[in-house]
């Protein structure tokens, strides 16, 4: 099975968005938002913008 997303209600209405690995742990998940189509533009933009995304390593 391959990482993926999942969009969901939390209880207090919100869509949420969640990635979740090939062994079913969660590696990102996103804010609340008021509208299906602005999670899935947070889903979108994680898309876009992650394979290009560089450590910074702060430690």
């Amino acid at each position: 099975m391959a990482a993926k997303f999942e969009l969901y209600k939390n209880d207090s209405g919100e869509f949420r968005w969640r990635l979740k690995a090939a062994n079913g742990e969660i590696i990102a998940s996103g804010q609340g938002y008021k509208s299906k189509a602005s999670a899935e533009s947070g889903i979108e933009s994680v898309r876009k913008n992650a394979p290009t995304a560089v450590l910074d390593d702060q430690t």
